[in-house]
């Protein structure tokens, strides 16, 4: 795997080095479009609407249009905002596992130690483990500033993006409001046919039918020469396969908590209210495999 984006956990004042790669990839077969007349390659430019000419890549910046004026916005702009230029993924929170809501999950990226001294990392992991929690954090990447969660599957750390609340749709269906009669019959029978397929979750157990069937498809094509020389068509060979340490750690940890402490306890005299008693060690929670 090629990581996508280096960077730093920020645990309090710990500090975390890792790299991020992409935890998952598609397996869909990659189609083109041709010209259904001599199969031709399909091809699109970008051409400015302006003057006409083609335009490379790497003379296209992005703009907003804003009615009457549109903001050109350039690379340097972008660099210049100061999430952008972070590289830091910073936990705000510790919450349970089941207050994040499956429809808000969306991305996911496997985090690797990036240090001479990966103890950091493992003492995040094991803390997630014991207590069994999820760190809400936030980070930029691909110039968007990013919610995400910090969780372990097996014995590494896995970040996950998450949607924005405003980003989840209401489900406003009139058919929800319409009252139904579900009787003690009908609901058993069901649940006796819950009952029939149930069993523990195999993810290998199932296969992309329609992705088998199109592979197959292109193979029984090639077979029977029903194909055209991709050189001679399109002009292009077929492509080839292709083959910091933490100082002093314990010392960040007592000081985060000091700050910790101090912080809640001048919010607490501020209130009126009495003083924030000790934090107590975490009970060591038991620890499912793919948790």
């Amino acid at each position: 795997m090629r990581a996508i984006w280096t960077g730093a956990v920020a645990f309090g004042l710990v500090n975390v080095p890792v790299k991020v790669y992409a935890a998952t990839q598609d397996h869909d077969v990659s189609l083109h479009q041709v010209h259904n007349a001599d199969g031709g390659r399909i091809r699109y430019e970008r051409r400015c609407e302006v003057c006409g000419e083609k335009v490379a890549y790497e003379d296209i910046d992005k703009a907003y249009n804003a009615g009457e004026r549109t903001v050109i916005l350039r690379e340097e702009d972008f660099a210049a905002l100061p999430a952008e230029r972070s590289r830091e993924i910073e936990v705000v929170q510790f919450v349970p596992s089941d207050q994040v809501e499956p429809i808000m999950l969306d991305s996911a990226y496997y985090l690797e130690p990036d240090s001479k001294s990966p103890k950091a990392y493992h003492l995040l992991r094991e803390t997630l483990s014991h207590t069994d929690r999820v760190a809400v954090v936030q980070f930029a990447l691909r110039r968007k500033t990013r919610l995400g969660v910090l969780r372990v599957r097996d014995d590494v750390l896995v970040l996950q993006t998450l949607r924005w609340a405003d980003e989840i749709r209401d489900a406003e269906f009139p058919a929800l409001s319409t009252p139904v009669k579900v009787s003690e019959q009908e609901l058993a029978m069901s649940a006796a046919l819950v009952e029939q397929f149930s069993g523990d979750f195999d993810p290998t157990a199932y296969e992309d039918e329609y992705q088998r069937e199109l592979r197959l498809l292109i193979e029984e094509k090639l077979e029977k020469g029903d194909a055209v020389d991709t050189e001679a068509t399109f002009g292009e060979r077929p492509a080839e396969s292709a083959g910091g340490d933490v100082v002093d750690l314990m010392e960040a940890l007592r000081r985060s908590l000091e700050m910790k402490r101090a912080r809640a306890t001048a919010a607490g005299e501020a209130a009126g209210e009495p003083a924030e008693e000790p934090v107590q060690p975490p009970k060591r929670a038991r620890r499912t495999k793919g948790a």
